[in-house]
This record gives structure tokens, sequence and C-alpha cells, in this order.
């Protein structure tokens, strides 16, 4: 029986993860080894900042909505407390689109919770 070489398979194997590391330096981009070791790092990394991002993101949703509720008037801990003194629960990301893309539905929303604080 005639006897089986790997190479072509262990050169596929070698060629998927040298692809994906095209881009990184050194010899983390084309040594094997090297590579495999680099990757499974990047992987690592990429699975933990895609939490990550998810926690960056509303700081950066708070921050926009601070400042639109600061020139309506309100401070963000007003701002919030007053939207659900007046029953309108809209979260963060929809209020720093609306603070950014819209500032007259935001000053509309800043009057409601002005209105409703008021109120209480």
């Amino acid at each position: 029986m005639p006897r089986t070489t790997r190479g072509p398979t262990a050169f596929r194997r070698h060629r998927k993860i040298t692809a994906r590391t095209r881009g990184f330096r050194g010899r983390r981009k084309n040594v094997f080894r090297v590579a495999r070791q680099a990757l499974m790092k990047a992987d690592q990394y990429a699975y933990r900042d895609r939490r990550d991002r998810k926690r960056q993101m509303r700081s950066v949703w708070i921050v926009r909505v601070n400042a639109a509720a600061r020139q309506a008037g309100l401070t963000y801990r007003t701002f919030m407390h007053g939207l659900g003194q007046a029953g309108l629960p809209i979260d963060r990301k929809m209020l720093a689109e609306l603070a950014l893309h819209n500032p007259k539905a935001f000053a509309k929303l800043a009057e409601h919770a002005k209105n409703a604080l008021a109120a209480s």
C-alpha cells in the first residue's frame, strides 16, 4: 500500500492561519508556530472587546445625553428622573440619537421631563 504524505493537508492548514495573520508584524505573520499563537491571542482580544465596546458605547450615549440635557437646563440625573416621572421610558441610545440628529425633539422631551419634575 502506498505511503500517504500530509504535505498538501498541512500546507492548507498553515495557509488558513497565515491568511488570517496577514497584516501582523514580524514573524507573527508568516512563521506558522508564532502566527498560530498570535492568532489565538488576537481572537481572545476580539472576543473580550466585543463586550467592552457595548460598555464604551453606553458611556458615549450618556455623555451625549448629558450635554444635550445641560443645554436644556437640566443635569443628566434630573433629566432621566424626569423622563421616568413623565412615563417616557426611552433608552439612552435613542436619546443620544435624538440629541445628535434632532435637537428640537430632544428639547420637547426635556420640557416633558421638567413639567413632570415640577408636578411631583
